[in-house]
C-alpha cells in the first residue's frame, strides 16, 4: 500500500505577481515577482518546508502558467499528481499592492471561472483523501460548483476522521451572492454544512462572523464548536490568535514582534506550522506559539510560497521572541 501522505490540500491555485517595489500603486510599478500562490497551494507548500509529505488537489489552465507553478510545486516537494489542466479557462493571475504595515489590496484576476473551481467528484482520489493525517480544504471551494460538491465529498470520505481543516477563506468577490439567497443555500449555510464534517476551523474574525454570525473570539469560537468542531482557531491579527478546543482547553497567543513587509502569507504559513503542530501532537498552546512564529517570519519578506520558513527558522524566532531580520527569501 503506498505511504500516506501526511497534508492534503484542496483548492486555489494561480501565479502571484508581485511588486518588487513597496509603497507604490501598481499604476506605478516597473517591476513584479512571479510566484506560486493559492492560499491551499500555499499551506502545502509550507508543511513541506517543515519536513511533512504533501499533495495538492487542484486545477489549473493548459498553458505556460500552469506548466510554471507544477514546477514550483516540484521545487517545494508537494506532489502534484492531482493537479490536472482546464483546457477552457487560463490560469488565474493574483496582484498585489504592498503598503507596509497593514495594507496590502489584492487584485483577482480569475474570469470567466477559475479552473480550480472546475475539480470534479469523480476525479478525486477518495482513498488517499481519506488517508491522509491531514485534509485541509477552504470556503472558496464552496463557491461554485463543481468544485463545492466535490469538496463536500472528500469531507463526506473523511467521515472525520485523522484531522480534517476547515480554512474559512472568506472570499466575498468569489461568491455568486445574486442567486444564493433564492435557493435558501446561503454562504453561511454552505460553511456549516462543511463545519459539520471538520475537526478543526481557522478563520479571522471576519470569516468566523460569516460561518457562525459570531465576531467576538470567544463566542464565535464556541460557535464553531457547536457546529462541529473539536478545535476552533480564531485569528486576531494584531491582537494574537485564539484556540478553544471541545475538551475546554483554551490558548490566546499574542502575535511575534515583526517588521512587516508583506502580511498576505503570514496565514499560509500559519497553517502549515498548524497541521506540522498538530501532527506533531503537541498541546494547544505551543502549537499556536510555532504557528504564530511562522507567520511572523512570512509577514517580515516580500513574498508567499518561497517565503516559508524551515524549522530552525521557527525555532530562531520563538528563541529570539521576535523576527529580528528581513529577508525577501527563505533559503535552507
Amino acid at each position: 500500500m503506498p505511504e500516506r501522505y501526511d497534508v492534503i490540500t484542496m483548492g486555489r491555485i494561480g501565479v502571484d505577481l508581485y511588486p518588487l517595489q513597496t509603497g507604490l500603486p501598481l499604476a506605478r510599478v516597473e517591476t513584479f515577482g512571479k510566484f506560486l500562490g493559492g492560499s491551499p497551494s500555499n499551506v502545502a507548500v509550507a508543511a513541506a518546508r517543515l519536513g511533512r509529505r504533501t499533495a495538492l488537489v487542484t486545477r489549473t489552465g493548459r498553458d505556460a502558467f500552469g506548466e510554471y507553478l507544477h514546477h514550483q510545486l516540484r521545487e517545494f516537494g508537494v506532489d502534484d499528481r492531482w493537479v490536472t489542466p482546464v483546457d477552457a479557462y487560463p490560469t488565474p493571475v493574483t496582484f498585489c499592492e504592498i503598503f507596509p504595515p497593514d495594507d496590502f489590496p489584492l487584485y483577482f484576476y480569475r474570469q470567466p471561472k477559475a479552473p480550480d473551481l472546475e475539480i470534479h467528484t469523480s476525479e478525486l482520489d477518495l482513498e488517499a483523501i481519506r488517508s491522509a493525517r491531514v485534509f485541509w480544504m477552504t470556503g472558496t471551494g464552496l463557491c461554485a460548483e463543481p468544485s463545492r460538491t466535490a469538496t463536500l465529498a472528500a469531507l463526506r470520505a473523511r467521515d472525520r476522521s485523522g484531522i480534517t481543516v476547515f480554512d474559512l477563506d472568506w472570499r466575498p468577490m468569489f461568491w455568486n451572492t445574486t442567486e444564493e439567497p433564492a435557493s435558501g443555500s446561503t454562504p453561511t449555510a454552505r460553511y456549516r454544512e462543511a463545519l459539520a464534517l471538520a475537526t478543526v476551523a481557522v478563520g479571522n474574525l471576519d470569516e468566523c462572523e460569516i460561518a457562525t454570525g459570531e465576531r467576538e473570539p470567544h463566542a464565535a469560537a464556541r460557535a464553531l464548536i457547536g457546529a462541529g468542531i473539536e478545535l476552533a482557531v480564531v485569528k486576531q491579527g494584531p491582537e494574537g490568535v485564539l484556540a478553544v478546543h471541545r475538551d475546554g482547553a483554551v490558548a490566546e497567543v499574542p502575535p511575534l514582534p515583526v517588521d512587516v513587509v508583506n502580511g498576505l502569507g503570514a496565514g499560509d504559513a500559519f497553517g502549515g506550522a498548524l497541521c506540522h503542530g498538530l501532527l506533531a501532537g503537541w498541546e494547544t498552546g505551543r502549537i499556536m506559539r510555532y504557528a504564530n512564529a511562522a507567520g511572523a517570519i512570512v509577514a517580515s519578506r516580500l513574498a508567499c510560497s518561497s517565503a516559508m520558513p524551515f524549522p530552525y527558522e521557527v525555532e530562531a524566532a520563538l528563541t529570539e521572541g521576535a523576527v529580528t531580520s528581513r529577508h525577501t527569501g527563505a533559503t535552507p
